[in-house]
């Protein structure tokens, strides 16, 4: 999607605030026939489960039967949900955020903490690491690491047209951040903490604060830029 598309998208959507409510009293599956919310449960305990607002309603409704009642509120007037994790091929710890419309590759790796917001794609065997972001419409390729901490931009706001791209076989070090409109080409490496500011050529490490070429990844040992298959298994 385009990013105006995307904006549009958010502001158009309906905000909602997803929440499960654990209701005690005594109730039958009658008592929740239209009540705009599911509702799980027998006798005198209940799990309520949609947006609040509704469910709040049907609270006062029926307060004089609700014994007690503890709401665990997801979010506040979120515009779109997280991904469906039930189709992703992937290994999603526990976490991560993923936003719908997002895409996650055949065995990426996406570890606690890591944030992919709409449009984001991962591609196959790629691992974001911990705490690492990946903003609207971030391509990253097959193969890479996105190091702890990085900062993949997006292109809402400030708007931008192009997304940064990161083609395969890329390593990105930890704290690093790349900003909007970035390609980096096949192969290179992102020493961490570097902040990249413009596109990077296939094949070369850069570093620093901007980012600037240092040597070429043919003069680097290959265990140092190597990575581990078997973390990226499913099994």
């Amino acid at each position: 999607m385009d990013y105006r598309q995307i904006a549009d998208l958010i502001a158009k959507s309906k905000k909602i605030t997803p929440s499960t409510v654990y209701v005690r009293g005594l109730f039958q599956e009658e008592d929740f026939l239209e009540a705009g919310f599911q509702a799980f449960g027998q006798g005198r305990l209940w799990i309520l489960i949609g947006d609040y607002p509704a469910i709040e309603t049907w609270l006062r409704k029926h307060r004089r039967r609700v014994a007690g009642a503890h709401a665990d509120i997801k979010a506040r007037y979120s515009a779109l949900p997280l991904l469906d994790l039930r189709r992703v091929d992937a290994r999603i710890e526990p976490g991560a955020v993923i936003r719908g419309g997002a895409r996650i590759g055949r065995n990426a790796v996406i570890m606690m903490g890591a944030v992919i917001n709409i449009g984001a794609e991962v591609g196959a065997r790629t691992m974001i690491d911990m705490n690492a972001v990946l903003g609207a419409r971030a391509i990253v390729g097959r193969d890479c690491h996105i190091g702890a901490g990085a900062v993949i931009a997006g292109v809402l706001e400030p708007p931008s047209r192009k997304p940064v791209v990161i083609r395969d076989h890329v390593l990105v070090g930890a704290n690093t951040v790349v900003l909007e409109g970035v390609t980096i080409g096949r192969g290179s490496v992102v020493a961490a903490g570097a902040v990249v500011i413009k596109d990077v050529p296939a094949g070369v490490v850069v570093a620093g604060i901007p980012a600037a070429i240092i040597k070429k990844t043919s003069d680097v040992a290959k265990e140092k830029i190597a990575l581990l298959p078997k973390l990226r298994g499913r099994r």
